[in-house]
């Protein structure tokens, strides 16, 4: 079975490309703590104009769906006070955004972010928020199915470019809970 460092030619430690990675993200891996190694965590430089899940599957291979996971920012609303939180589900599925979520965070509503807020508030670009780097006050929710998986191809910050990430290495992002049922088909 292909592991997604086998759609790209030029696959490279995401620490030897700090550069190119949204200011939050490189930080994160600066200071990088996990049992998995920084070194593991790889960054594979990408056209921005693909950086949708769906035309980057379409443009190096439709099996990289399987191995692809997107974060979403979501909003949860109890009384007067909004909870912002991260989700990581497989690319193929869905976020349980009334169910699950809505459960997790003891919110009354739930619903996805506003673009606006969650850019400005994870200092990441739209269409390649990733869980690496987020805010430290931010509950993070990753699909088992995702920290199952040996390799995922997530965003890096930035519309530029992706992280190839051990599914275990995502499970123990700070704040991170792992939860069955988070995505739904």
């Amino acid at each position: 079975m292909p592991v997604p460092m086998d759609a790209f030619s030029d696959v490279r430690p995401a620490v030897d490309r700090l550069d190119l990675l949204a200011a939050p993200v490189a930080a994160a891996l600066r200071a990088w703590s996990g049992s998995v190694p920084v070194e593991e965590i790889r960054y594979v430089d990408t056209d921005p104009g693909i950086a949708d899940t769906a035309v980057l599957v379409a443009h190096h291979g439709e099996w990289l769906l399987e191995q692809s996971a997107n974060c979403v920012v979501v909003a949860g609303k109890r009384g007067g006070e909004t909870t912002l939180a991260a989700c990581l589900v497989l690319s193929h599925t869905r976020v349980d955004v009334n169910g699950a979520v809505r459960r997790q965070l003891g919110a009354r509503k739930a619903s996805f972010a506003p673009m606006d807020t969650a850019v400005g508030d994870s200092g990441m670009e739209y269409g390649g928020i990733t869980p690496i780097g987020l805010p430290a006050h931010w509950p993070l929710l990753v699909d088992a199915a995702v920290a199952d998986t040996p390799y995922a191809l997530i965003g890096s910050g930035s519309r530029r470019g992706k992280l190839i990430v051990p599914g275990k290495a995502l499970a123990e992002l700070p704040h991170a809970t792992v939860l069955d049922g988070l995505a739904t088909a």
